[in-house]
């Protein structure tokens, strides 16, 4: 399909620069089958939902993966190098996204600060580096005293990235490190919300998708056909396909919270339907005309035009109706992308 069908345009002002306190106080556009739209609050989903429906959510926790720092070369030349991690390779490299690339070259060795060093081993096809960092400490150790959380790109040029970031951009199910990028659609959750919904009848369970820097990146081809995908590596245990699959056995629904969850469950489904374990690399890539398998609705936050999240929610609801949704939310002034507002999408 033409990339350009999904592009709209969407005033500055509606982007999210921070989230709403408390974090369940966040709008929720509820959008159905049917093209009906209903406008809500995050804290009224478990009256939009059903007792037996199940929840999903990515207990993924964002590490502070934004560093920068100065390669010195043996010559004594410097350049100013920004990197964002994006996929760990094993214990001590990891695949990143490099600003200013053109001054780096495999063998260049980039001072980050607070004794944080690391090599460019390789430069890789789509112009990312790994780097392996120096050293024995854990990589996480020397990203907790060096990095920054990596802010979308549309948060950070409006302005920095704080301490308070550091707790804003991380969900209450946050567990195993890993991700570069938060599953947004989790950020809205409390435990006064998760209450709310048990008392409902409405469980929940957890799997884990690192989520990578690629999902910021634009799609720059004009087809959907030639867009390639970043991986990302998830896990989903035996045990939690089990139960899962047990829900829908008995007539409740599985609701993926955020398209990071969808897309794991989605990946590990058979051709009947059936959630599978699941252990390594995805890279699906959803857009109109794919036949979902394992999923019945999806909580999400509103995503940037031309992007492989929007067209993953057009294959979900149809493109008219998204088009008509998001029209509706810049309308009524819904705040967009990952500090924003909320949207139940149910065929």
């Amino acid at each position: 399909m033409r990339v350009d069908l999904f592009d709209f345009e969407l005033p500055s002002e509606r982007i999210a620069l921070r989230p709403v306190s408390p974090r369940d106080a966040a709008r929720m556009l509820c959008v159905s089958g049917d093209g009906r739209l209903e406008d809500a609050h995050v804290l009224d989903l478990s009256k939009r939902l059903r007792a037996g429906d199940c929840l999903v959510f990515n207990d993924t926790k964002v590490i502070p993966a934004q560093l920068e720092g100065v390669r010195r070369t043996f010559k004594g030349e410097e350049a100013r190098i920004g990197a964002t991690l994006h996929k760990r390779i094993d214990l001590r490299r990891w695949q990143a996204f490099i600003r200013n690339a053109k001054r780096l070259r495999a063998g260049d060795r980039i001072e980050f600060g607070a004794e944080v060093t690391a090599i460019a081993q390789e430069r890789l096809e789509d112009g990312s580096f790994i780097l392996n960092f120096e050293g024995d400490e854990p990589v996480e150790l020397l990203l907790e005293r060096a990095g920054q959380m990596p802010l979308p790109p549309y948060i950070a040029g409006k302005r920095p990235t704080d301490a308070q970031d550091r707790s804003d951009y991380q969900t209450m199910f946050a567990e195993k490190e890993g991700a570069v990028a938060a599953p947004t659609a989790s950020l809205h959750f409390t435990p006064r919300l998760m209450a709310a919904l048990a008392e409902a009848g409405i469980g929940h369970e957890t799997l884990t998708l690192h989520v990578g820097a690629g999902t910021f990146l634009p799609v720059k081809a004009e087809d959907t056909e030639a867009h390639k995908m970043h991986s990302e590596w998830g896990h989903i245990d035996v045990a939690t396909a089990d139960r899962l699959n047990a829900v829908r056995a008995k007539g409740g629904r599985i609701i993926a919270v955020g398209t990071t969850s969808l897309r794991l469950l989605e990946s590990a489904a058979s051709a009947d339907g059936l959630v599978q374990s699941f252990e390594g690399d995805t890279a699906i890539f959803i857009t109109p005309g794919y036949r979902f398998k394992a999923i019945d609705g999806l909580m999400t936050n509103f995503h940037l035009p031309k992007s492989t999240l929007f067209m993953l929610v057009s294959a979900l609801m149809g493109l008219e109706t998204m088009q008509a949704a998001y029209a509706h939310a810049i309308e009524k002034g819904y705040r967009f992308y990952s500090y924003g507002d909320s949207s139940l999408l149910i065929p």
